[in-house]
């Protein structure tokens, strides 16, 4: 006796799991697609919000032509460049002329080199600027004529007071020399009135020493700035020996004393012949607070191979530093100097590895989002396409079925089987799942041949 596995099924239950299982199908595709959505719209949101590839252009303010600022931005150029970044260099008349063009948001720079001193409102109020760290000495150089000195003796100048009454050209008022140089005048007790100061470019002043038109020049500037190169060597020009350098840089916070040794401008001819004292203050790379992260990053890094090397005033690696008593630090400034680059970019190209180092807090969740996702999914597409295949064995079953009534109608069978596998020949599958199609294709086959079987039997007695 037949269980009841074996009996066959009403009709009208097959359709209706059928209809169950499409739903679920449907059902788990899509939340399938709207989770994958609503990952591919937190990753956009996140990359507009954290924007982690900027522009890459930067614009730098650096100085008159031939002098330190000048020089310190042309380095910069091949560093940034090899990194697919362009820099454009503004020339200025110094570093007030720069601070004030950072602070003008119309203006378009967003880095410049300031010295330290120039701008009274730095100390404690940020302005919305930022130190990338200090790069250089800048040393206070005073070149007066051999010929203006004589009536102090061969020892010649060592204080400003005994310029009283000279002509001393201290440069454009935009740069940071003129400042500094009315400050300490004013220290030494001179009268303004009584010393010509002259606002010339620096290098129109140059000549105007050494053609003998100005008995002094004032300059604040690197050593290896080419005017200061040319002074030191120059017959005829000296250097003032700053024998109260200490006495500056206890009065000036932001000055200190420095050498410039015996013979480091010439071994040959023992050129200074002597130590020589001089008050200094330091360069500062200075940036707009809402230059992108990324750039500022490339920008620090940059300072390392640009002024990392040894020079008359400091010993390699002194330079860049990662301190700032006048603007508040920049936190890649600050992370460069405790933990080098990071580690990704050992790994990776800077741009791919900043975008990562950006991305993270977002591309974490996500991942933990997708895996789940991407064991869902395979398993889900495989039932999707199993289903175009089995869906129709509920046909084949009904159409079996049909075959074994009294009253079955073999013509219209016939029809229906003719239309099921017309419509199977169009299933479009890949070819990894054509097995499936084949063995169905094959078990319609064997459908016909048992309807024509039946057909043939029930055929037989009606001609007898």
């Amino acid at each position: 006796m037949p269980s009841d596995s074996d009996k066959p099924r009403s009709p009208a239950v097959r359709p209706a799991a059928l209809r169950w299982r499409d739903t679920l199908l449907q059902l788990s595709a899509w939340a399938s697609l709207s989770l994958a959505l609503a990952a591919v719209a937190a990753a956009w949101f996140a990359y507009r919000w954290l924007d982690p590839t900027p522009e890459r252009r930067i614009v730098m303010a650096s100085g008159p032509a031939q002098g330190a600022y000048d020089e310190f931005a042309r380095r910069y150029v091949p560093l940034l460049k090899a990194h697919g970044v362009d820099l454009r260099i503004v020339a200025t008349r110094g570093s007030d002329d720069n601070l004030r063009l950072l602070r003008d948001p119309a203006s378009g720079v967003q880095v410049g080199f300031v010295q330290g001193g120039v701008d009274p409102r730095a100390a404690g109020d940020g302005d919305g600027l930022m130190s990338l760290g200090t790069v250089a000495h800048e040393p206070l150089w005073v070149f007066y004529r051999e010929a203006s000195a004589r009536p102090f003796g061969r020892q010649g100048l060592s204080r400003i007071a005994q310029m009283s009454g000279w002509r001393v050209e201290i440069g454009p008022d935009g740069g940071g020399t003129a400042p500094l140089w009315r400050q300490l005048v004013a220290a030494n007790g001179v009268d303004p009135a009584a010393m010509h100061l002259d606002n010339r470019p620096t290098v129109f002043g140059v000549v105007e020493l050494v053609e003998g038109r100005a008995d002094a020049l004032a300059m604040v500037s690197a050593a290896d700035a080419p005017l200061v190169q040319y002074l030191l060597r120059a017959p005829g020009i000296r250097l003032l020996d700053f024998d109260q350098a200490q006495a500056y840089a206890r009065r000036f916070p932001f000055l200190h004393a420095l050498v410039l040794p015996r013979g480091v401008v010439d071994l040959a001819r023992d050129e200074p012949p002597a130590d020589l004292h001089l008050v200094a203050t330091n360069a500062s790379l200075v940036a707009r607070e809402d230059l992108h992260p990324a750039l500022v990053q490339l920008l620090v890094q940059a300072e390392r191979q640009a002024h990392g090397g040894a020079g008359w005033l400091h010993s390699p690696g002194d330079f860049p530093q990662a301190v700032s008593a006048e603007w508040p630090l920049s936190p890649e400034a600050d992370r460069y100097a405790r933990n080098g680059p990071p580690w990704l970019q050992r790994y990776l190209p800077f741009w791919l590895a900043n975008f990562v180092d950006r991305m993270w807090i977002v591309l974490l969740p996500l991942l933990a989002a997708l895996i789940p996702l991407s064991r869902v999914l395979p398993p889900l597409l495989t039932m999707r396409f199993r289903s175009r295949v089995y869906r129709w064995y509920a046909n084949l079953r009904e159409l079996e079925q049909a075959i074994e009534r009294p009253d079955a109608e073999f013509g219209r069978l016939h029809a229906e089987l003719d239309r099921i596998d017309a419509q199977i020949a169009r299933i479009g599958l890949p070819l990894a799942y054509t097995g499936e199609l084949y063995d169905l294709r094959s078990h319609v086959q064997l459908v016909r041949k048992r309807l024509l079987a039946r057909a043939a039997a029930c055929a037989e007695p009606a001609d007898r």
